[in-house]
């Protein structure tokens, strides 16, 4: 059975970056934080920059490819992305980029990515799942509401990262002015601690080993919410559940 490093560099509304490997390939999920921040937290950790084989992007909000061009020009890592992604996201000069459509696999040597559409207010908004061996990770952040296409792609995963941005609570007293907290509620907006708790109940099987919330507002949210709602859809399983913050996720997973 194939075995799994991941580590969350950064989740958050100011910067988002997940690094994944099987100790043959190893790919990063975003670049939403500086370059600088990338190679500093990539070599402080024990990963060589000079190894990845892919990066791949979900869409093209600043919080996801802030750090993406001088990134992966420096160490001519190639770019999964979409047309349309590309193209709204204005990015020039990137020296190495592919295209990948939703429904169509793609590998990273021998990792292999689905990638799903998601309801987000993006040009062509992604979810990923990445495979290798019996091992699959499912990845949906910046969502405003789980579709059958979601939870389908999402099932039978071992490990997964998915967003638990808002307390409804905290959101509605909070000091944001209404019409951002309509888009956050919104089907193009983001997933609301509940519905995390409601997907997990879905998503949950005796062979998904962690959970990972991400995505989560420093602003209308607490990690201690996030993860005593997801908690109540885990119950008594031996799932390990954690939270990333923006300044990403202290442990590295390995499974």
């Amino acid at each position: 059975m194939g075995s799994f490093t991941i580590s969350v560099l950064a989740s958050g509304s100011k910067g988002n970056c997940i690094y994944i490997s099987n100790g043959e390939s190893s790919i990063l999920v975003d670049c939403g934080i500086s370059a600088i921040q990338i190679e500093k937290q990539l070599v402080e950790k024990g990963f060589n920059p000079n190894n990845l084989d892919a990066i791949i992007i979900s869409h093209e909000h600043d919080d996801h490819i802030k750090g993406l061009n001088p990134f992966s020009n420096k160490f001519n890592i190639p770019v999964f992305i979409t047309e349309k992604t590309k193209k709204a996201s204005k990015l020039q000069n990137l020296d190495n980029v592919r295209y990948f459509e939703y429904g169509k696999s793609f590998y990273a040597k021998n990792l292999k990515i689905d990638p799903f559409p998601i309801s987000h207010d993006a040009a062509e908004p992604s979810g990923f799942t990445i495979k290798y061996k019996e091992k699959k990770i499912g990845i949906a952040t910046d969502l405003g509401i789980v579709t059958a296409l979601v939870k389908y792609y999402l099932k039978e995963s071992s490990f997964l990262i998915i967003e638990a941005n808002y307390d409804l609570e905290m959101l509605e007293k909070g000091r944001y002015p209404w019409p951002l907290k309509q888009r956050i509620k919104s089907r193009v907006g983001h997933l609301s601690n509940i519905e995390t708790k409601n997907l997990l109940i879905e998503l949950k099987h005796e062979k998904l080993y962690h959970v990972v919330l991400a995505h989560i507002s420093e602003t209308n949210n607490s990690i201690e919410k996030a993860l005593s709602t997801a908690g109540e859809a885990l119950g008594q399983s031996s799932i390990n559940l954690n939270a990333a913050t923006q300044k990403g996720c202290k442990q590295i997973f390995k499974f």
